[in-house]
Order: structure tokens, then sequence, then C-alpha cells
């Protein structure tokens, strides 16, 4: 490639090294069931760090962390900024709005003019699907990279930290009826999902939305397919609400934004067909009133704000590992620094 990224290919066997250890962590396609229960069973480990007086473990003292954020974020480059902190790293945010590629430096170049500063690890975001991998095929070997978010391919860490809200409540994702609803066809956290609840033995993995929302073929990827939400949720252990990414739909796919809402908006009349202890989850930013309503988003059930306090845990354990920490050593720390507060 000539300085720009394309379509993702080999993701999982550029994710890992010889050992089996997670180097990237680009996609949850492709890694094991293990793997994946490793992430999350470290993120146990880290999960009750805010709670306390001193909120830092000294795991990556001496690293340097890179947020190269080309797409515009809020929870992800906050939570990603506050894990790699919590960890004792140093973190520099680069925005595109800043860089050198807004005068014609060609992405490459960039990473390059970053790794000569004796970078540890890039978080990238990015809205083309694939910058990720091709950042990670063209870093130096020491440097590792972490995908928040690459145009509609995946956002794993966004996946992981649903995973971990649904065992926190749920005990285990095995044997889980979840949905996923909404607008699947532009949604990279939907596709994570899938590859991360499939590996993790959920019984069955629905996708709920209009036909003009879901990908053509999906069901090649185990999923089932509902163009109907009462039928779509019910009986449903999880639901995993989406939000109308309209910055990346192209006219014609929706009739109107009440109509949405009307046929696919969840309420809490809708709900009554989930199991009735049911969570909702949603990775954010909300659009009340048109997938889900406030009554639902603040009820009982929701589960939301609690995926991003959890996703800082996750974060946190996706760093450590990928930069070489082992998951027992990191308990080891966090139980550690626990004991002398």
């Amino acid at each position: 490639m000539n300085g720009a990224p394309g379509k993702p290919t080999g993701s999982h066997n550029l994710q890992t090294d010889d050992q089996g250890r997670l180097r990237h962590f680009l996609s949850t396609e492709g890694l094991s069931r293990e793997t994946l229960l490793g992430i999350l069973d470290t993120a146990e480990g880290f999960a009750a760090v805010g709670e306390r007086a001193v909120k830092n473990v000294p795991l990556l003292r001496g690293k340097t962390i890179i947020n190269l954020f080309f797409e515009p974020s809020t929870r992800t480059r906050t939570t990603f900024e506050l894990a790699a902190k919590r960890l004792s790293a140093d973190v520099l945010n680069v925005t595109v709005a800043t860089s050198s590629t807004k005068k014609g430096e060609s992405l490459l170049d960039t990473l390059h003019t970053l790794e000569a500063m004796y970078c540890d690890m890039f978080v990238v975001r990015h809205a083309d699907s694939g910058a990720a991998h091709f950042i990670a095929s063209n870093v130096a070997p020491h440097i590792s990279v972490i995908n928040g978010g690459d145009g509609r391919h995946a956002h794993p860490t966004q996946a992981m930290l649903d995973m971990f809200t649904i065992r926190h409540h749920k005990g285990s994702i095995e044997g889980l009826c979840t949905a996923i609803v909404g607008d699947v066809e532009h949604s990279r956290v939907a596709r994570s999902q899938i590859h991360a609840l499939k590996a993790l033995g959920a019984s069955e993995i629905r996708v709920v939305g209009p036909r003009t929302l879901i990908p053509i073929g999906i069901e090649d990827l185990g999923v089932k397919v509902f163009h109907d939400l009462r039928e779509g949720i019910r009986d449903t252990d999880v639901i995993m609400m989406l939000r109308l990414q309209r910055e990346r739909m192209r006219g014609g796919l929706l009739p109107s934004m009440q109509e949405y809402f009307h046929f696919y908006g969840l309420t809490e009349k809708k709900l009554a067909v989930a199991q009735p202890d049911a969570i909702v989850l949603h990775p954010g930013p909300l659009n009340r009133g048109v997938e889900i309503d406030s009554e639902v988003a603040d009820g009982s059930r929701s589960v939301i704000l609690q995926q991003v306090s959890f996703g800082i845990a996750i974060r946190m354990a996706v760093m450590s590992i990928t930069l070489g920490s082992h998951p027992k050593a990191q308990r080891q720390h966090a139980d550690a620094d626990a004991d002398a507060d």
C-alpha cells in the first residue's frame, strides 16, 4: 500500500505472536475463547481501581502511548487516555486536525515520525476500514497497535467492554440469547460484538432492523435476521441497541426518524416481550427518541452507564496484555496495590 489503509486481511495472524500471545488488538474475529476470557479476567482486576483513593497502578510506568485519532470521539478517546494514565503510562493525544497529515504528509510518514519519539503503542481511530491493520503491518516490531474503531470494520474494545458488562450481570455469556438492534449495516461495533459473542458461547445471536440497515449475507456469520422488533427481542436475555449512523448513510435508507422510532425504537412496552431480567446496552452516543426511549435508557434494566465505567478496565487490560504484562502478574499487582491502600 502506498501510505494508505485498505481492506483488512489476516487480522488474527497479525494480532498474535508465535506463542499465541496478543501483540496487537485489531479485531475480535479469529481470537480464541481463551484469549477473550483472558482479557475479561484481567479487567476484573482493574474494575475497582477507579473507586480507590489512589487510582494508578505501575504496570506501564515508563511506557509511552499515543492516541492517534483521525475521527472525532469522546468516550473512546477519554477512556483510553484514562486507562493509560491509570497504568502509569505517558500519554500523547494526536488528532488529525493538529497533525501534519492535513499538510499532505502520508500516514506512513506520520507513523515513522511518531515512532522516532520512542513510543510503545498506538491507539488508532480512523474512518477507513483496515487502517489499524495497515498501521500494525507497518510499525516497528516493538510497537503494539490497538484498534479504537476503523470505518465499518471493527471496534474490538467496545465489544469487549460489552462482553464484560454482560458477564458482570449474567455471570456468563454461555447460553444467552442476544439481540443486536438497529443500524447493523454501518456498525463496526455490531461486527465485533458478533464475533465475541460467538467465541464466548452465546446460544443465539439475532440482528434486528429494517432491510436497508441489515448487511446482505450477514447470516453467514451464524446470526438470525429479524425485521420485526418485537419478534427479534422476544425471550432474549440481552438487547444491544445501536445508534443510527446518519453520517455514514447515503439517503433513502430511512423514511424519517419518527417512523424509525415507531418500528424500531425500544420502549418499555416493546421491552416487555424480552426475558424479565433482560438487560439493555448501547455503545453511545444515545439518540433518545430515535433508537431508544428515555424511560428505557434511564430505567432499571439499562446498563449503559456501567458500560462506560467498565470500558476503562477493559482498555487497561488490553493495553497491559499487548505490551507484554502477563495477566497473572497484572492481578498480583492490582491486588498488591489494593492491599497497600
